[in-house]
């Protein structure tokens, strides 16, 4: 038993069950998903338990139901290659691009400094909290209710999520073997305080805009500048 009660914390949760599809038999599971371990040191005294253990056996549960489609779909796939794609399905940008595709960061529960600090829009907290619902969804409802979940949230759309991942390379690998020229990055512009900082980013073919993108780093902002550069030359949306 989980020593917080979902009816003392001040939160809707059925918007978040809706929008996984998935009611919760045990809420307080789902409360101890989303609770970062800031926290729950800002509240000792309570004995709140934080997302960390769910975390673990929520990678280890998406692991495997990954693992298994790539083995049941991709027939073809020598294991480097699919050791390769699984990354970049289960790598932190992609999880927490995944997690705020169901609004989850407006859910987790956040120390006070963690919050002034930008928390909630940090990938790692963010993926953490992902995986940390799947190990609840885990224990609640058994391993068909999470790899459904799985299946649906992560293993979606798996062209485009590789795409994102490896898009800097693979912008790089194309305009290279086409000789179309020089490819650069530029930081364009920079907004919010130094600890919730915001980045603009686009990226040049010959000092050409071919893509622009957002991120929380400059990294991030450059990683999407470069996906949306990808999905323009494929005639994506």
């Amino acid at each position: 038993m989980y020593v917080i009660e979902a009816k003392k914390m001040n939160q809707d949760y059925s918007s978040l069950e809706r929008k996984i599809a998935y009611e919760f038999n045990n809420k307080d599971l789902l409360i101890n998903a989303l609770t970062h371990t800031s926290f729950a040191n800002e509240h000792r005294y309570k004995k709140i338990k934080d997302n960390e253990r769910l975390e673990f056996l929520g990678d280890a549960v998406l692991e495997l139901v990954s693992s298994e489609f790539l083995f049941n779909n991709m027939h073809e796939m020598p294991e480097g290659e699919m050791t390769r794609l699984r990354a970049s399905l289960v790598c932190e940008p992609t999880l927490a691009n995944d997690a705020r595709e169901i609004g989850l960061e407006d859910y987790i529960y956040l120390g006070k400094g963690e919050e002034a600090t930008g928390g909630r829009h940090r990938d790692s907290i963010v993926s953490d909290t992902f995986e940390a619902l799947i190990g609840s969804i885990f224990l609640d409802g058994g391993i068909e209710e999470a790899k459904r979940f799985i299946l649906e949230f992560a293993l979606d759309d798996i062209d485009t999520k590789r795409l994102f991942h490896d898009s800097k390379t693979i912008l790089q690998e194309r305009v290279g073997k086409a000789k179309a020229g020089e490819l650069s990055y530029e930081i364009i512009n920079e907004a919010g305080p130094d600890h919730d900082k915001s980045y603009e980013a686009v990226v040049k073919l010959n000092e050409k805009i071919i893509g622009r993108g957002k991120g929380h780093t400059k990294k991030s902002a450059q990683q999407q500048a470069a996906f949306q550069a990808l999905k323009s030359i494929e005639g994506r949306k």
